[in-house]
C-alpha cells in the first residue's frame, strides 16, 4: 500500500480552506445571536428553563435514547432473519420516530384549559392508528418480498424459469449451446 506525502494521521493538522472558516464564523455568528436573543427576551424565553432544557435533552439522548436504540439494534441483528431484517428495521425507525414526534401531543403539552380547540384530538388513538398502518404495510412488504425469494428459489432448483420460456433456449427462443 502505499502513501501519498501529507496525508493520513502522521500528516498533523489538516489545512482548512476559506469555505470552511467562513462556515465556522457564520455558524458561530448564529450560535450568538440566539444566545443574545435568548438572554434579551428573558420573559418569554426563561434562560434557566431553557438551559434545563437543552442540557436535559444531551443527557437524555447520551444516557437514554442512543444506548436503547444500539441495544436494540443488537438484537434485532441476533434475532431477525436475513429477508425479515430491512422491514422491521425500517418499521422500528418509522415508529420510533412517529413516536418521538408525538411524545408532546400525547402528553398534552400546549394544552390550554380555556381553549377547547388547543388539542382537540385523542392522540393517543390516532398515534395507535398509525403505527398499525407501519405495521401493516411493513408486514405486506415482507410477505411480498418472502414469496418473491421462494419463488426464485423454485426457479433455481429446477422449476419454471424467471421469464416463463423454456430451460435451455436462449432469449430468442433458440437453442443455447455450450461454448467449448
Amino acid at each position: 500500500m502505499t502513501r501519498v506525502a501529507g496525508t493520513g494521521p502522521a500528516a498533523g493538522p489538516s489545512r482548512r480552506g476559506p469555505l470552511f472558516w467562513s462556515s465556522a464564523v457564520a455558524g458561530w455568528a448564529l450560535i450568538l445571536w440566539g444566545v443574545r436573543g435568548a438572554l434579551h427576551h428573558q420573559v418569554d424565553t426563561r434562560p434557566g428553563q431553557l438551559v434545563r432544557f437543552l442540557l436535559g435533552g444531551a443527557l437524555a439522548h447520551d444516557l437514554v435514547l442512543a444506548p436503547v436504540v444500539l441495544l436494540t439494534g443488537v438484537v434485532l441483528a441476533r434475532t431477525v432473519g436475513g429477508r425479515w431484517r430491512a422491514p422491521v428495521q425500517s418499521a422500528l425507525l418509522v415508529s420510533g420516530t412517529l413516536f418521538l414526534f408525538s411524545y408532546p401531543l400525547l402528553r398534552g403539552y400546549g394544552r390550554a384549559l380555556g381553549n377547547p380547540t388547543s388539542l382537540p384530538h385523542n392522540y393517543a388513538a390516532n398515534l395507535a392508528v398509525v403505527l398499525g398502518a407501519v405495521a401493516a404495510v411493513t408486514a405486506a412488504v415482507a410477505v411480498a418480498a418472502a414469496r418473491g425469494s421462494v419463488s426464485a428459489s423454485r426457479r433455481a432448483a429446477g422449476g419454471e424459469p424467471a421469464s416463463g420460456r423454456r430451460r435451455g433456449t436462449s432469449s430468442s427462443g433458440r437453442p443455447r449451446h455450450p461454448t467449448p
